[in-house]
């Protein structure tokens, strides 16, 4: 039951937190977790779960808030325009730069807003939560 230690419980909350539109990251303390021993694919697994449900949380506030931002004409200006048109363009698959600092959290939001496919969002955002993951596991064991 190693899964049970509370490090993969800190992982998970650092990691659903980070995902929001605080200031914080996750992947200090997946590396701390690495180079102490901890599994490869529970720190990966916890970080991942952690990650991606905290960014498909702002996709379901983005959802939500879609009819109330329309009602009181909210979602208007250049900054919402700009935003909604780059998000047109690329689409769906822009989830894919979900893991992306500063640009990634914001994005799950718009989808949200923009009402894309909830079983697509969450599908591509898993994807680029955990292949960010998995890639820094995988260069933390190849620089040690």
């Amino acid at each position: 039951m190693e899964w049970l230690e509370p490090g993969y419980a800190a992982l998970f909350l650092l990691s659903f937190m980070a995902a929001s539109l605080l200031p914080l990251g996750s992947e200090w303390l997946l590396l701390l977790m690495l180079a102490q021993g901890f599994s490869p694919l529970y720190t990966v697994m916890f970080a991942t779960a952690g990650n991606t449900l905290g960014s498909y949380l702002n996709y379901a506030l983005g959802y939500w808030a879609h009819e109330w931002l329309y009602k009181k004409n909210k979602l208007q200006g250049t900054g919402w325009q700009k935003a909604e048109r780059w998000f047109r363009r690329y689409g769906i698959w822009s989830l894919l730069l979900a893991w992306v600092p500063v640009v990634g959290d914001p994005l799950t939001l718009l989808a949200g807003l923009l009402k894309a496919p909830w079983k697509r969002a969450l599908l591509l955002i898993l994807i680029s939560k955990l292949g960010r993951y998995i890639i820094m596991a995988g260069l933390f064991f190849l620089a040690a």
